[in-house]
């Protein structure tokens, strides 16, 4: 990523984006936690990009050179934790499952970011308890090396109706399914209906921040039928993308 920016602490603060705005690369000494109370955040690093609805906050390594990305109105919450506290002990981007008792810890520990009394210390302990007990979810859009799985990739991702197998687009792109396959697998560690339902979801996410109806958005994505897609995003994110627009 060009132009990226050092900045040496991460900030715990709350902020608002307007849809399609951008923090530009840029990288921090802390770890951060990356929340959006309302809309859809992208986390993007050269190795893909993540993706954090309401139900889900992004885990931001220390070091790590990343950009973020509005859709829909972003209401975002930051929390910046020092390289040397890491509750999670992970070293790269990972989405994590927000229970309601830890969207309230974020929420208010991001309301007084300049307090340093005894009630927010106690705050900061508990947040660090849910922390360690938050899932990590598989919530990742990952970014292809090898140019003929990349070739495959954008086209799926230009348009995730697309419902080609992949033995038709290894033909259409000059290479085998066999060796998409082993790409696939060795890339990204999914299969490719995995990595497609992936691809969907991100797509399916985005539309629905933008207040789209939830048919419109089975039918652009690629689903057979409404139910599959309702289905789909429950699994894979907790609640029906219905909810999703009544969310707070």
């Amino acid at each position: 990523m060009p132009n990226v920016r050092h900045l040496p602490q991460a900030p715990t603060r709350a902020q608002t984006l307007a849809a399609g705005e951008r923090i530009s690369a840029h990288r921090h000494d802390e770890h951060q936690i990356v929340y959006a109370g309302s809309g859809v955040l992208a986390v993007t690093t050269d190795a893909g990009t993540w993706l954090a609805p309401g139900t889900r906050a992004i885990w931001v390594p220390a070091g790590t050179v990343h950009a973020h990305r509005a859709h829909g109105h972003l209401d975002l919450h930051l929390v910046g934790l020092p390289a040397g506290d890491s509750p999670l002990g992970l070293d790269a981007p990972t989405v994590l499952t927000v229970t309601p008792l830890l969207r309230e810890l974020i929420l208010a520990y991001t309301r007084a970011p300049d307090d340093t009394g005894a009630e927010r210390r106690r705050l900061r302990a508990v947040l660090h308890d849910q922390l360690r007990a938050s899932p990590q979810q598989p919530v990742r859009l990952p970014t292809p090396t090898d140019p003929r799985l990349a070739a495959v990739c954008a086209i799926v991702h230009d348009n995730p109706a697309e419902t080609r197998t992949l033995a038709a687009l290894a033909a259409a792109t000059g290479t085998s399914d066999r060796t998409l396959s082993r790409l696939l697998h060795a890339e990204f560690g999914m299969t490719f209906p995995q990595w497609r339902t992936q691809s969907r979801l991100y797509h399916a996410l985005r539309m629905l921040a933008e207040n789209t109806p939830v048919t419109t958005v089975a039918h652009r994505c690629g689903w057979s039928s409404t139910s599959a897609f309702i289905d789909v995003f429950r699994r894979s994110f907790g609640y029906t993308p219905g909810r999703y627009h009544r969310r707070p």
